[in-house]
C-alpha cells in the first residue's frame, strides 16, 4: 500500500496495531476491502496506510480531517458490526491510539 496523501496539519490519526489470528482470511479480506470502501465514504476521510509482518502482527494508520470525522465513522453500523467480528474471531489482541499530527514532512525520489 502507498503512502496516504494528506494535507498538511493538523489533522488525526488512529493508529490501529493489532495481531490476527489464523483463521478464515477470506471472510476477513472480504470485510477489510469493505470497510476501506466505507471509510472512503465518510466526510472528513484523509487515507490510510498499513502493513502486516508474516506472524500476523498489523499496524494500519487511518487520517482524518477531525474527531467528529472519526466519530461517525466508530458509529457506522457495518464498521460496528466488523468491530464485533474482529474482538471475537479475527484479533488475538489489538490497541488503539489517536493522535494529533501537528507536524509532517514528506520525501519522494524522483
Amino acid at each position: 500500500m502507498s503512502a496516504a496523501l494528506t494535507p498538511p496539519p493538523p489533522y488525526v490519526a488512529v493508529i490501529f496495531t493489532n495481531h490476527k489470528v489464523v483463521g478464515d482470511d477470506t471472510a476477513y479480506d472480504i470485510t477489510a476491502a469493505r470497510m476501506l470502501d466505507l471509510a472512503r465514504s465518510v466526510d472528513g476521510f484523509l487515507g490510510i496506510e498499513s502493513a502486516r509482518d508474516a506472524n500476523g502482527t498489523g499496524i494500519t494508520v487511518s487520517y482524518w480531517r477531525d474527531h467528529d470525522a472519526i466519530a461517525a465513522w466508530r458509529a457506522h453500523p457495518e464498521h460496528l458490526d466488523a468491530q464485533s467480528a474482529g474482538r471475537s474471531e479475527w484479533y488475538a489482541w489489538y490497541e488503539l491510539r489517536v493522535a494529533t499530527v501537528e507536524r509532517a514532512e514528506s520525501h519522494r525520489r524522483p
